[in-house]
């Protein structure tokens, strides 16, 4: 991709987008394809694909300590290490250096990130479900927080779109709670899978297992750079150098760029947005570069902040004028609040026996979903606590190290290893979280970093109506599990521990709306007062759902994306 340095203090893009990743390369490809010169900013390095993917095809001998996480690692990253995402050193350059890019906490929250060009498209766990009409109008119906401004019919013509382009498998089920989407064909489920599936069928009305939806190719190709099937080698948050999975590294910046239209530029950490108050709209953004610390200026008709959900609420915070001494777009006092993520570490695990004659070849990336079953009307509705919830995991025959006692060594010890593990079965729920105007994050003017900015800090937490659901959920996957025969069944909810920021699904920052009096954005992810900024990452969530939401951010940003290149075009004719 094009790494060009310009110092374009004096040219004007049509368009620039802040980020390059799940909703950054999706701005950057559709503008492009518009027409539209575009500026693509990126704060972390260049990640060329393929190229850079340098662990992708180590085993764990080729790593030293079997690939376990250095000192180093843990002492220069104890925020993401405490996570458990960077605990291997295959991936965790991947993941950002805590003492160079520090946050600070009123209330424990995990911000789990990626500074690079493709961002946490590169890491994401590629689960691809979209939110129906019983997530978009639950707000409204339930007098929580305020009403999404669209509804899944200006949606749906745009999750088609993405979905073709990046290639999603899965199984379609006509549940008004999960519309059915345009999928390749399903990964097969394994024999304990298959038998968990049956057991809640013939003992459950109101659920259903199928296989992930997932965005691995497992047919055909897609575009960009000789995207291909999935090789199940489930090494996926190394990099793919297949291109089977979804990223931006893979497929919509190329895109971008064949189309002469895109300047990718690394290492640009864009810290505020230029209101001019005259014309009334936005004209730039102010970046420092990452390396030198010089300062540039960057021009553009429309820009799009796709930098997550922190990180373009901190953009807009900092961008303050006579017109908005407290952020731009902050009339209604909303931006930086109501940060969701979904709750999770709940669920249930067990034995599964009379299979030990059977196994799995190759290395699925993608596991079960049961969707949401609670809430949706009549006997499904709960009064403990509102919304739902699904479940994620799977089945598999444990490693064989597990069962190696201290003790077998020698002959014992050979069989052991050349044994496979007893099949286990896991059910791990994720649950929505409602939006609250008390869970925010803002920015600490005392505390700054390396490039005199200030940090973010974050004061959120779950309430006690996800306290309430996670009793549910794990009580719930206990009765699955005894249903299907399963022994030494586990329940766990682990609540204690439990933070916002795990799930990696930060959202609501700078929320959508009907009303600009109460939220920051319109039906078009405009800002309201300064509708030549667009936001379409995790900080336009209204509500969250409790399905994986980057299927959701990737369509609002195509959306948004064209209705950009057709305000501008409109403008010049």
């Amino acid at each position: 991709m094009n790494n060009t340095y310009l110092n374009a203090i004096n040219e004007e893009y049509d368009a620039i987008v802040v980020g390059t990743g799940i909703s950054g390369g999706w701005a950057a490809k559709e503008l492009c394809e518009n027409g539209l010169k575009t500026l693509v900013l990126e704060r972390g390095r260049m990640i060329k694909h393929g190229e850079d993917y340098h662990t992708a095809t180590l085993d764990p001998w080729d790593l030293p300590n079997g690939g376990a996480a250095s000192r180093e690692t843990r002492e220069r990253k104890p925020k993401q290490h405490r996570t458990g995402y960077v605990t291997h050193e295959a991936h965790q350059h991947f993941f950002v250096d805590d003492l160079k890019h520090p946050y600070n906490e009123d209330r424990r929250f995990d911000w789990i990130r990626g500074y690079h060009v493709g961002g946490r498209s590169l890491t994401w766990g590629r689960q691809s479900y979209r939110l129906s009409d019983i997530d978009f109008s639950a707000n409204k119906k339930e007098g929580v927080a305020v009403d999404w401004p669209v509804r899944y019919k200006n949606i749906e013509p745009w999750y088609d779109h993405v979905e073709e382009f990046i290639g999603v498998s899965g199984e379609n089920l006509g549940l008004k709670q999960l519309p059915d989407q345009k999928l390749l064909k399903p990964m097969n489920l394994n024999c304990v899978e298959e038998h968990l599936k049956k057991s809640i069928s013939e003992n459950f009305e109101d659920r259903i297992l199928t296989i992930g939806r997932t965005a691995h190719i497992t047919e055909g190709t897609k575009p960009g750079l000789g995207r291909t099937k999935c090789q199940y080698r489930n090494r996926c948050m190394r990099g793919c150098p297949f291109g089977a999975y979804f990223s931006s590294n893979s497929s919509t910046l190329p895109t971008a760029e064949a189309t002469g239209n895109m300047t990718l530029r690394e290492n640009s950490i864009v810290h505020e947005v230029i209101y001019d108050e005259q014309l009334g709209k936005a004209i730039g953004v102010k970046v420092i570069d990452a390396e030198t610390k010089e300062v540039f200026v960057f021009k553009a008709k429309v820009i799009f902040l796709c930098a997550s959900a922190i990180a373009s609420a901190s953009i807009l915070l900092q961008s303050k004028s006579n017109r908005f001494p407290n952020g731009l777009g902050n009339d209604s006092g909303e931006l930086g609040h109501n940060i969701m993520d979904h709750h999770f570490h709940v669920g249930a695990r067990g034995t599964a026996e009379g299979f030990e004659d059977k196994y799995t070849k190759g290395r699925r990336a993608n596991g079960i979903y049961i969707p949401r079953f609670r809430n949706l009307g009549g006997d499904t509705d709960q009064k403990e606590f509102l919304r739902g919830y699904g479940y994620q995991g799977g089945a598999g025959r444990g490693s064989s190290s597990e069962l190696v006692a201290e003790l077998k060594y020698g002959p014992k010890l050979k069989e052991a290893i050349l044994k496979p593990g007893q099949w286990r079965v896991n059910l791990l729920a994720f649950g929505e979280t409602l939006p609250d105007h008390s869970n925010r994050m803002y920015m600490n003017y005392d505390k700054t970093d390396e490039w005199e900015l200030p940090t973010i800090t974050f004061d959120a937490s779950f309430g006690p109506n996800e306290e309430a659901m996670s009793k549910d959920m794990e009580e719930q996957a206990v009765k699955m599990l005894e249903a299907g025969g399963f022994t030494n069944i586990r329940g766990y909810n682990n609540t204690s521990g439990r933070a916002m920021g795990l799930g990696i699904h930060e959202m609501g920052t700078a929320r959508m709306g009907r009303d600009p009096k109460t939220s920051v954005l319109n039906k078009n992810n405009q800002v309201h007062a300064c509708k030549n900024v667009y936001v379409t990452d995790g900080a336009f969530m209204t509500s969250a759902g409790c399905q994986n939401p980057s299927l959701s951010y990737m369509a609002f940003t195509a959306r948004a994306a064209n209705h950009a290149a057709e305000e501008l075009n409109k403008s010049k004719s």
